[in-house]
């Protein structure tokens, strides 16, 4: 159904995006549908598998005055989302960001207890439209023309090892429907490679040059990778992965599990208000399971812009 601006005066009024690519999300989007009707919410809905088009619709939504934007899919798709949104110069007076997880990598909704689970519940978060005000961090660089380019994130940026394994997963979880299954070819394939990559860097006014095998990045607790991270405080975690031996990844991939990756010898934290690379070498970098692009793109500057944006986080 469409709506108009009057309609999106109402903050009961939601638009709705998602990404049509995905049978989860379609099939949660069926499982949401009668419920929302239910609960008398007057909604638009758009679903598309292209990514620059739900960032283009969720924009379109800002403009006619939407002020509930509501999100079906995982991070890939929220941060399509804010990327569009946050384009616009101003946002509607009393706009909010909700979620309703679906498909793979929920690492922001589960960082709110939203539930991954339970669509009902994710419904009722939003319909009692409890909100946060949250950091969204900010990447700026040069595209392959020199032109600047500005992308945002709500979890994290990963360079080196865990953009790649962003991308695997998301192979073999086309494949296998379980998400833990999945990992494993991917930890038995990097137990053989380890790459290491030439990086350098300056964290705030540090400047350094490292030999590592991972970054991250986190507004967020970048799936696992910076869990002390909050996307409240003004501030960006990062964790340098150097490169282990072997066995060690054993070791590693064990405390990522079980939340206590700060621990690992070779992870090496940072807590910043802003850092610039200057040469990441070879490495893939993705935002929030998106990646940039193939080759690297440097200088890359990241930043963060404090208490920017509501969210509607878990009602209980």
């Amino acid at each position: 159904m469409g709506c108009s601006e009057k309609d999106f005066g109402n903050p009961n009024t939601w638009g709705i995006v998602c990404n049509s690519h995905s049978r989860k999300v379609l099939k949660r989007w069926e499982q949401v549908r009668p419920y929302v009707e239910e609960k008398g919410v007057v909604y638009e809905f758009f679903a598309s598998d292209g990514k620059e088009e739900i960032g283009q619709k969720a924009r379109e939504l800002c403009q006619q005055g939407c002020k509930t934007l509501v999100v079906i899919g995982s991070d890939g798709t929220l941060n399509d989302v804010i990327n569009g949104v946050l384009s616009l110069p101003l946002l509607p007076e009393g706009f909010a960001l909700g979620m309703i997880p679906a498909g793979i990598g929920n690492d922001f909704a589960s960082f709110w207890d939203i539930p991954v689970d339970s669509f009902k519940q994710a419904v009722d978060n939003i319909l009692a439209r409890r909100l946060k005000r949250i950091d969204v961090g900010v990447c700026k660089y040069e595209d392959e023309n020199h032109a600047q380019q500005v992308r945002y994130f709500l979890n994290c940026v990963n360079i080196g090892l865990g953009a790649r394994l962003v991308e695997l997963t998301n192979r073999y979880q086309s494949l296998i429907p379980s998400k833990k299954l999945s990992l494993i070819p991917i930890f038995i394939g990097q137990i053989f490679s380890r790459k290491s990559f030439n990086i350098a860097f300056v964290a705030d006014t540090e400047k350094e040059r490292q030999n590592v095998m991972s970054i991250c990045i986190g507004n967020a607790t970048g799936y696992g990778q910076t869990p002390n991270a909050v996307p409240y405080n003004g501030f960006l975690d990062m964790s340098v992965i150097t490169r282990p031996k072997w066995w060690q990844l054993f070791q590693g991939f064990w405390m990522l599990g079980k939340g206590q990756f700060l621990n690992y010898k070779n992870v090496h934290p940072y807590r910043l208000e802003k850092l610039e690379f200057t040469d990441v070498g070879k490495a893939s970098i993705s935002l929030d399971g998106r990646f940039l692009r193939e080759k690297s793109c440097v200088p890359l500057r990241l930043s963060v812009l404090p208490d920017y944006l509501d969210f509607i986080i878990n009602a209980h």
